[in-house]
């Protein structure tokens, strides 16, 4: 018999709206491909942003990585200074299957995200799906992040969320493990039929 789920909690980038920094910095941004994946490497890396969306000031973050790597100051400006050209758009799959199960009724819908908090303002005023949620824990307000387990546990503690009773996904892998150490269902999002698949096997759709 199918496990009868009551909760769905979503990531965001990557899942609901395509963002990506390779918007801004594409193919003609540096002299070489080299130099962009250096770029990416060593100077604005994941941690980094990481660190934005966890509560610290892109401000604070853009002057300090300026002054640590003058070389590279006008890509580091660019990577808040062009934040918005890296929104590029919902992923119509992944909202039309939010629609639907929206419209169901049959579930308590979530959304859990590292986003630093001014930027997704831009975000919730953009995308009129965003308010669809029952709730969203956003990482920049919290000031803290997934992976950390105590970032999930805020999510199911503010809206009384059994792990058992959950399923959750996200396109980060590191993010789905974390999850599912909690004892959350979890689905590694790939493409919005992947994910139709992955839930109705789980009997959601």
């Amino acid at each position: 018999m199918t496990k009868k789920f009551k909760t769905l909690i979503f990531d965001l980038g990557g899942v609901l709206i395509d963002w990506n920094p390779y918007y801004v910095y594409d193919e003609n941004y540096f002299e070489s491909e080299e130099k962009r994946k250096q770029f990416f490497a060593e100077i604005c890396t994941s941690d980094w942003n990481e660190e934005q969306d966890a509560g610290r000031s892109i401000v604070t973050a853009t002057w300090d990585l300026i002054k640590k790597h003058p070389g590279w100051e006008q890509p580091i400006r660019d990577f808040y200074g062009r934040w918005t050209e890296m929104l590029k758009a919902p992923i119509p799959g992944t909202v039309e299957i939010f629609r639907e199960l929206k419209e169901s009724g049959n579930y308590s819908i979530y959304a859990l995200t590292n986003w630093q908090a001014g930027l997704f303002d831009i975000a919730l005023v953009r995308y009129n799906f965003l308010e669809w949620f029952d709730g969203r824990v956003v990482s920049g307000e919290e000031k803290m992040r997934k992976p950390f387990p105590e970032f999930y546990q805020r999510l199911l503690d503010r809206y009384n969320v059994k792990p058992e009773d959950a399923v959750f996904i996200d396109d980060n892998f590191r993010n789905v493990e974390a999850a599912r150490k909690m004892g959350i269902e979890s689905i590694h999002f790939t493409s919005p039929e992947n994910l139709r698949e992955e839930l109705k096997k789980l009997g959601v759709l």
